[in-house]
């Protein structure tokens, strides 16, 4: 019995200190890195990998070379560290990127190795695009190159991962859309779509078309005068952006409307306009409508290096009226038309789902068309897949963002569509995953409510969570593994992209940014902009302000100590000025606190609070808050008062702007800025 004893205690002895063993092994693998998308696979390695400064590319193919390239100025960007981009034999520390075939990866799909050296390799130069992109996101959070060893084979599920910007009824700047780029390529986002025209509703301007805003956004020479005069891009800007597109493996689809949403065209020739259904949908029964259109998309697409450069181009054909079948008809024949036309240029046409909405006889091309599936009542999901169509998953339901109009989402729910969503939805149509006709998945941005007081930042606060769990959904799919929480927690630890920062935020921990003494006159100051939520606290011994006078501004907006209308405290963004009903009072010294967050800008004189700027509901406000709509900006919307049943919350946010200080007599000190709501 004794010696039984002993053999089982040495059993269990062994066994414990086996297991013991298996144990600290297992704590010694690294788990998989944060990144967003996540990883669709990862084996954790032992140990770190220290870099050596220096990437190695393989081979001579001129595009690596490019990435790398570009790796290293995004890395520099964001750390301040330069690396070494060279050929040549690889050595231990060294970042080795290369082309090499692997069994049944797809062209955007990459490995990532990780052990002495980092080796990224990949079918195409995209693959290893974004590899980089991943090698960035776990540097800074890592704060270095120190990478976990082990081995990640990184395959999207779906090939089309975007989002759709409306610039028609608001502009959005250039500077931005090369920002938005940038931010969408840091999370593997390939396709921006820009839909360059549309217009607002005629009840928010006195049910009188004339007046209903409406713009188209790009540079014309084949009709001078079409062009947006409060916002547009030139042809030059716009094929620039594509090239920086095409450098950050982002496709940008232009979108032209029609034939409804088209009241910038028929503002300009309205002799297309339709008698019957409104002003803003073309006439499909007029030959002069063909032409019209056919000069537009020519003008775009004609010649060598046409101003469409990307292998689509987006038609529109979205909500044109259904009450009669001879409009039914045209209406497809209409479609028909451009989807051949934009093909005879060598394009893919895209085109809105519309086609059960308009359920008729005339054939409409579907081989080798792209519908964007956005609401299955107009465009039945499964039988345009039964008809040919290549869907993207783009559901009104589930996606759509229309900044504070009270309908769709202000910000979307994000929770939900991490952990239920996939394109595989559209609407309420469940398909299998990787359905071989969804091409991909889309969100989307409509700025409905014109002269609404939204601002780009103010876009762009509500996309940039979106994109970033978009990302997630259209390239991990469902294989999410963490947590939504744990999720949205680490999500915010990364940058928007490197140099990019259009939220302007500076970390989560609430801290005082900066402070100083006194604030001089054209004193460049330490920040561009603060961003939500924001405290800004300073003492001013007021001196005699003439109107404008500015205290801060940058490139985005400005603060004034006397507003150029009224004199008093205010601030302008987007061409709308805001003022508090507060004026300096000569000769005194008074302590001001701004604060601001995604929803309103508060004002405190003394430490008591004076006016808090909250959304406005602007169908019933008395004449003496009518807002000054788009101030000093040529050819910009102003609406009227509204009718009882349609509102419109008129935003008064800020972006505090702090690039430089303006040109003022007073005494300004005791500067103090925090990023939060003191």
């Amino acid at each position: 019995m004794r010696n039984i004893f002993r053999f089982s205690f040495l059993q269990i002895s062994v066994g414990l200190l086996l297991s013991l063993s298996a144990t600290n092994l297992m704590a010694e693998v690294n788990p998989k890195p944060f990144v967003v998308p996540e990883l669709t696979s990862w084996q954790g390695a032992e140990g770190k990998f220290e870099a050596s400064g220096r990437i190695v590319v393989k081979g001579s193919n001129k595009e690596l070379m490019r990435v790398a390239k570009a790796f290293a100025d995004d890395y520099k960007a964001m750390s301040g560290k330069q690396l070494q981009v060279t050929k040549g034999r690889a050595k231990k520390g060294d970042i080795v990127l290369t082309l090499k075939k692997h069994d049944n990866l797809k062209d955007e799909a990459y490995v990532l190795n990780v052990g002495e050296q980092t080796e990224l390799s990949a079918p195409s130069t995209k693959g290893v695009y974004w590899g980089t992109r991943t090698l960035l996101q776990m540097a800074e959070q890592q704060g270095n190159l120190e990478f976990p060893k082990g081995k990640a084979t990184d395959v999207p599920e779906y090939a089309l991962r975007g989002f759709m910007m409306d610039c028609g009824r608001k502009f959005i700047p250039m500077d931005y859309l090369r920002s938005l780029v940038k931010i969408m390529a840091y999370y593997k986002m390939n396709t921006l779509q820009i839909h360059l025209n549309d217009n607002g509703f005629p009840y928010f301007f006195g049910n009188d078309w004339n007046k209903t805003q409406a713009a188209f956004r790009l540079e014309s020479s084949t009709y001078p005068g079409l062009t947006a005069k409060d916002g547009s891009y030139s042809k030059q800007e716009f094929i620039d952006l594509q090239i920086l597109a095409e450098q950050n493996e982002v496709e940008i689809i232009p979108e032209i409307d029609v034939p409804a949403h088209s009241l910038a065209f028929t503002h300009y020739k309205p002799e297309i306009a339709s008698k019957e259904y409104g002003v803003d949908h073309l006439d499909l029964f007029n030959p002069e409508t063909y032409k019209f259109v056919d000069g537009l998309f020519k003008e775009y697409l004609e010649g060598d290096q046409p101003v469409f450069r990307g292998k689509r181009v987006h038609i529109g054909t979205d909500e044109y009226s259904n009450a009669k079948k001879e409009v039914v008809e045209k209406f497809r024949a209409f479609t028909d038309h451009y989807i051949k036309y934009v093909e005879s240029f060598g394009k893919q046409a895209m085109c809105w789902g519309a086609l059960t909405h308009a359920n008729g006889e005339t054939p409409v091309k579907s081989e080798n068309v792209v519908m964007g599936c956005w609401f299955n009542g107009y465009a039945q999901p499964r039988e345009m897949k039964k008809q040919g169509y290549q869907l993207v998953s783009i559901p009104d339901g589930l996606v759509y963002i229309v900044p504070a109009a009270g309908y769709y989402y202000d910000y979307l729910n994000s929770e939900y569509l991490y952990n239920q969503w996939t394109p595989a939805t559209i609407g309420n149509e469940k398909f299998e995953e990787n359905d071989p006709s969804i091409l991909g998945g889309m969100f989307a941005v409509w700025n409905d409510h014109v002269g609404n007081g939204i601002s780009v930042k103010d876009v762009h606060h509500r996309l940039y969570p979106a994109l970033q769990t978009l990302a997630v959904k259209c390239w991990t799919g469902q294989h999410t593994s963490l947590p939504y929480k744990q999720f949205d927690a680490m999500r915010r630890n990364l940058s928007e992209a490197p140099a990019v920062n259009e939220n302007a935020t500076y970390g989560s921990k609430q801290i005082k940014l900066f402070s100083l003494d006194e604030v001089k006159s054209e004193q460049t100051m330490p920040y561009k902009e603060i961003g939500y939520d924001y405290t800004v606290n300073f003492t001013v011994e007021v001196a005699d302000e003439a109107k404008g006078t500015e205290l801060f501004r940058s490139s985005n907006a400005v603060f004034y100590l006397s507003d150029p209308r009224t004199g008093n405290l205010g601030f302008a963004r987007d061409g709308y000025l805001n003022h508090f009903r507060y004026r300096l009072p000569k000769g005194q010294k008074v302590e001001i606190s701004v604060r601001g967050n995604s929803r309103e800008t508060a004002l405190f004189v003394n430490n008591k609070q004076v006016e808090k700027l909250s959304p406005l509901e602007v169908v019933n406000c008395a004449a003496s808050d009518k807002i000054n709509f788009q101030y000093g900006i040529e050819g910009a919307a102003n609406p009227e008062m509204y009718i009882p049943s349609k509102k419109m919350y008129y935003q008064r946010t800020l972006v505090f702007p702090f690039e430089k200080a303006g040109k003022f007599n007073s005494k300004v000190t005791n500067l103090e800025v925090f990023n939060y709501w003191k």
